[in-house]
C-alpha cells in the first residue's frame, strides 16, 4: 500500500507538509494547520519531494529549517481525476478521508492553490 506522511516544518515559518507517495516521489501540499474534524481550508501544492521524507526527521538541506514527523501511515487512493484527489489515510493520528481539489491558477509555476477537506472516522 502507498504511504503518507505529515511533517511539521519550521521554515520559513511554522507549517505542515502533507505528502502522498506516488511512484518514486511524494506529492506534497503545504498546510497552515493540522487537519481537525470537519476542517476545510486552503493549502498550497508544492513541487514533488523525495521519498526519503517518509522516514526522515531533522535538518533540511540549504538552511531550510528542520522537519519532525507528526504522523505516518498507509493510504488508499479513492479517486484521482483531473485536478481532484481523494484518499483514505490510515495513520496513528489521522484516520479518515482527505479530499484535495485544485483551485484556479494563481500564476506561480511552483505553487498551486488547493482546497483540503478532512473528514475523520467517527470514534
Amino acid at each position: 500500500m502507498p504511504q503518507f506522511v505529515l511533517l511539521e516544518h519550521d521554515h520559513p515559518e511554522l507549517h505542515w507538509d502533507f505528502m502522498l507517495e506516488s511512484g518514486d516521489v511524494l506529492l506534497t501540499w503545504r498546510l497552515d494547520r493540522i487537519p481537525a474534524e470537519g476542517c476545510e481550508f486552503d493549502v498550497i501544492g508544492l513541487p514533488d519531494h523525495r521519498k526519503a521524507y517518509l522516514d526522515y526527521e531533522g535538518p533540511v538541506s540549504g538552511n531550510r529549517g528542520s522537519v519532525v514527523r507528526i504522523d505516518r501511515g498507509d493510504f488508499e487512493l479513492l479517486e484521482a481525476v483531473d485536478e481532484s484527489v481523494a484518499t483514505y489515510v490510515m495513520g496513528t493520528r489521522l484516520r479518515g478521508t482527505v479530499r484535495l481539489q485544485k483551485k484556479p491558477s494563481n500564476g506561480s509555476p511552483d505553487e498551486s492553490m488547493w482546497r483540503m477537506i478532512w473528514q475523520p472516522d467517527c470514534p
